[in-house]
């Protein structure tokens, strides 16, 4: 199969409870983009539940989605983190940190109890999310002259090419973030002005 250039991931956090025989699962949803933030995301959710008996969670991280992570955070293996994980599969997002809180009730929930609990408490937050489809983008830095803009201007408007950086010195120079799935059609296109000169 040939790589997607899109992928699905959540616009901002969000949140979902479940409960069962007294214990509640507070599930919270983060669009994330690198593992270093997770830590701060937990540490302020453990300030937010200091008596909540786990907090446990899984990541999906990276555009082709292989990077994944997951915690059980002391209940027993299997249970927690690899429910939550399974459910951001299910779900077909990256990018996201999910979170579930419990609050012990008192009475053991057991194994297949408690991998229901934290799978359905990520669904009720992923069910609150809003879900977006992003494009995979690439960025090309492009030099040419002022007397081909006319070109480069018509190639960018036709292909909906963003432009993050510009410069006009003796040369023009653009940043452009073209979609992964259009790149060679729009090289193609660039490469036919004359002096034009691009690299990734």
């Amino acid at each position: 199969m040939l790589f997607d250039d899109t992928f699905k991931t959540i616009s901002k956090p969000s949140e979902g409870i479940f409960s069962d025989k007294g214990s509640r699962f507070f599930a919270y949803l983060y669009p994330l983009q690198s593992e270093a933030d997770i830590k701060d995301i937990i540490a302020e959710l453990k300030s937010i539940h200091p008596k909540a008996s786990h907090h446990c969670w899984a990541i999906r991280l990276s555009l082709d989605r292989s990077i994944f992570r997951l915690n059980d955070d002391g209940e027993p293996s299997g249970t927690a983190g690899r429910p939550i994980l399974n459910t951001l599969l299910s779900f077909d997002l990256t990018n996201v940190l999910a979170v579930v809180v419990r609050y012990f009730g008192g009475t053991l929930l057991g194994i297949p109890g408690l991998i229901n609990a934290y799978k359905t408490a990520t669904i009720e937050a992923i069910q609150a999310s809003k879900i977006i489809v992003k494009t995979v983008d690439l960025v090309f830095k492009i030099e040419f002259s002022h007397s081909t803009m006319n070109e480069v201007m018509k190639v960018v408007k036709e292909e909906k090419i963003k432009i993050f950086n510009q410069s006009f010195d003796l040369n023009c120079t653009f940043n452009l973030e073209i979609r992964q799935s259009q790149v060679n059609k729009v090289i193609h296109r660039l490469e036919k002005i004359e002096g034009l000169k691009w690299k990734a």
